[in-house]
């Protein structure tokens, strides 16, 4: 990608800062370190130091729309400031293309003493715009921001939803080339939210590019068109937000110990040939094994099934999804998952409005209290469309060592034509804790079959199931006054 098409170009960003063991310590080193930048001599590392960053390399074009994950302490905020410039690396480069308008920590760039209408002024001052221009735009930012005669107060007299919304829509207004929004939304109530993603978008129509930090996998997945992974100053990896959301769940949720290993899979990419198994000696039996995500977490003996659902065309036997994730095991492992329809057949291609159930198996390898089972279907880009829960909040079964567990969820089809796909998962509420014990993402593909007038529906589900006709009434200008109506 050259220069004239990128907004952001991050090379080789490092963020390191010295660690002492007393003030002592910290006096002597900063002297040392003036005196040599008096002598026009090199940084010396000596001390113990801390990467916040380290060797962080990206580019994002012109127009996109790129998130960034990572668990908390991840170095995503020390990266947005240094690309905001208000950081500055301590090796490394970043070059920016475009006006920036940027939303990190709250109320950054405001001054509590001033009113929220002054700050308006200064913050599109720092943003770039002149006097005149946020006098022109200040109805559109009273009106997004609403938070009426408060504008005239003090902002440390505000809420911190009054900031947010404030220093959102100042932001937005100032039409930037480059918008960062760093978690900024999660503290606005659900209507602001919606409101702040609805404009998003409309600045994502308009060809500015934005850079989108959210623990929120859904909001990244439903915004973006790239994410980004960080972990311990590190980009894990970087691709499509699905996958990339995939592993940063996977990290989150892993145990302590771990975790280590979790974040190598994801840095060398040895994820997408991983071998699942709850079973230590299984794992070094097979230690060098290249297999599919799913391999030793799914039955290998999956087969199409004789009967109706094949001679009928409900079962595709090549529809097997490439996407698949497999948290680590924590006691007990999802072994198959499957769907059947009313007579028992499995398929993968379903008729709408028929009567399915989606099958899960699991093995366990050490007593459980408590245990849930879990499902969702999802779009091909990862929105979460519906799901079920075995058991209700504080209950659950017991199981115990070597046992074998199988569930079957039931669900009528009212999907449009397209295809989808199906989570699953093993948690335990033991004691008052949630614990996910295993989660297969995209665990299984499936596909829904046209069906008599799907070509008018719009979205993920039919809002006709019953074939009621759409009424179309038609009052014509005529003498007579008459009236034409039709059904479709």
């Amino acid at each position: 990608m050259s220069s004239d098409q990128s907004a952001i170009e991050v090379r080789g960003v490092s963020k390191r800062y010295a660690l002492f063991s007393s003030p002592a310590e910290r006096l002597r080193r900063s002297a040392a370190v003036r005196v040599r930048r008096l002598l026009g001599q090199a940084y010396s590392a000596n001390a113990s130091e801390f990467a916040a960053l380290d060797s962080v390399s990206f580019e994002i074009g012109r127009g996109e729309t790129v998130g960034i994950v990572g668990r908390n302490g991840s170095g995503k905020s020390t990266l947005l400031q240094i690309i905001c410039g208000t950081l500055s690396p301590t090796s490394g480069s970043v070059l920016v293309n475009g006006r920036i308008a940027a939303l990190l920590e709250l109320g950054s760039g405001f001054n509590p003493e001033y009113t929220g209408r002054d700050n308006v002024f200064l913050n599109s001052a720092i943003l770039g715009a002149s006097e005149e221009e946020t006098r022109a735009r200040m109805d559109q930012i009273l009106d997004f921001a609403d938070i009426g005669r408060f504008i005239d107060q003090p902002v440390k007299t505000y809420s911190s939803g009054m900031y947010v919304r404030l220093a959102f829509a100042t932001a937005i207004n100032a039409q930037p080339d480059i918008l960062i929004v760093d978690e900024a939304l999660a503290v606005g109530d659900e209507a602001f939210q919606r409101k702040c993603f609805a404009r998003l978008r409309q600045i994502q129509e308009q060809g500015a590019t934005i850079l989108f930090v959210s623990h929120n996998a859904q909001s990244v997945i439903s915004l973006c068109s790239r994410a980004i992974l960080l972990d311990q100053g590190q980009m894990l990896m970087e691709g499509a937000p699905k996958e990339v959301t995939a592993q940063y769940q996977r990290l989150v949720h892993a145990r302590k110990e771990d975790a280590e290993g979790i974040r190598q899979s994801i840095l060398t990419g040895a994820w997408r040939t991983g071998n699942v198994s709850d079973d230590p000696e299984a794992d070094e039996r097979h230690e060098g094994d290249a297999k599919p995500a799913l391999q030793g977490a799914l039955s290998p003996a999956r087969t199409e099934p004789e009967g109706s659902a094949q001679t009928t065309g409900l079962f595709d036997p090549n529809l097997k999804p490439s996407s698949t994730v497999s948290f680590d095991p924590n006691g007990g492992v999802v072994t198959d998952v499957f769907l059947t329809d009313e007579e028992g057949n499995k398929c993968n291609r379903l008729e709408h409005g028929a009567q399915y159930r989606l099958n899960v198996s699991a093995t366990f390898s050490r007593d459980i209290e408590q245990v849930t089972f879990a499902m969702m279907l999802k779009t091909t880009v990862g929105d979460h469309l519906a799901g079920q829960w075995s058991h209700r909040d504080g209950e659950g079964v017991k199981v115990t060592r070597g046992d074998t567990v199988e569930i079957s969820f039931p669900f009528r089809n009212q999907l449009v034509p397209g295809t989808y796909f199906a989570n699953a998962g093993i948690f335990s509420s033991a004691d008052g804790e949630f614990t996910i014990i295993h989660r297969l993402l995209d665990a299984l593909m499936f596909k829904v079959v046209p069906f008599e007038h799907s070509e008018v529906t719009r979205g993920s589900v039919n809002l006709r199931p019953d074939g009621a006709s759409v009424d179309i009434r038609v009052t014509e200008k005529t003498d007579g006054d008459g009236k034409t109506a039709a059904s479709l």
